[in-house]
């Protein structure tokens, strides 16, 4: 029978009691030396997404290498893309035109036109224009814009009720109206504007006791309430 070979036994370190060791507490940071802190504050910290723009802020136009400009002249006037579009179709469309502003003498009617600073005022002597003294220039519908009193207006129409007397039911006075010539523009009380926009006002006298001979023989009435 042979010699059974003896295995050796592991040996227990002195202070193991037969347990593992505890591992070693990890390395303590290195100390960052000036010129490395130096660096790390001239890295710049990636910037948080800018927040999208509100709704109405967004414009649908393509815009394409004008973006840029369309952004900072919103910014610059303070106005939303409805009203930075309003304000350059102004610009280009009314080109040679004053925005004129005006109303009723209560002021619950307010509007305002686009036209010449150089006004062509007619002075009509049909029955009524000469009872309430209308004198009036002529714009297309699209250069005037009622801004407030549309709930401050009535009407009166009479014979072929196509002319349409519009006046505030407050004070009475009528500032604008739809003239029988011209019943797809406006019809402008010169009176009725605020001050400072008039340069000049020429005034011509129309026949409107002969209505359909005055208009039919007229150059340009019936054109000046067209684009």
């Amino acid at each position: 029978m042979g010699k059974a070979k003896r295995t050796p036994a592991t040996r227990k370190g002195p202070q193991s009691g037969g347990r593992k060791a505890p591992a070693p507490p990890p390395p303590a940071p290195i100390p960052s030396s000036p010129r490395d802190r130096a660096s790390s504050k001239g890295k710049a910290t990636p910037a948080a997404p800018a927040a999208a723009a509100p709704p109405e802020e967004l414009c649908a136009l393509a815009l394409g290498a004008q973006k840029e400009r369309w952004l900072q002249f919103q910014k610059r006037q303070r106005v939303s893309c409805e009203e930075a579009a309003r304000l350059l179709l102004d610009t280009f469309e009314y080109q040679g035109l004053v925005k004129h502003t005006g109303g009723c003498h209560c002021g619950a009617v307010r509007f305002e036109v686009w036209a010449s600073a150089d006004l062509h005022v007619f002075d009509c002597n049909c029955s009524i224009c000469v009872k309430k003294q209308n004198k009036h220039f002529i714009v297309p519908a699209s250069h005037f814009k009622l801004l407030k009193g549309a709930d401050s207006l009535a009407t009166y129409t009479f014979n072929t009720h196509c002319a349409q007397h519009t006046f505030c039911k407050t004070c009475g006075v009528q500032s604008f109206y739809t003239p029988r010539s011209n019943p797809d523009g406006y019809g402008i009380a010169p009176h009725c504007l605020d001050e400072g926009t008039v340069s000049s006002v020429t005034i011509e006298a129309i026949n409107g006791k002969e209505w359909e001979k005055a208009v039919k023989g007229h150059p340009t009435i019936r054109s000046m309430s067209k684009e």
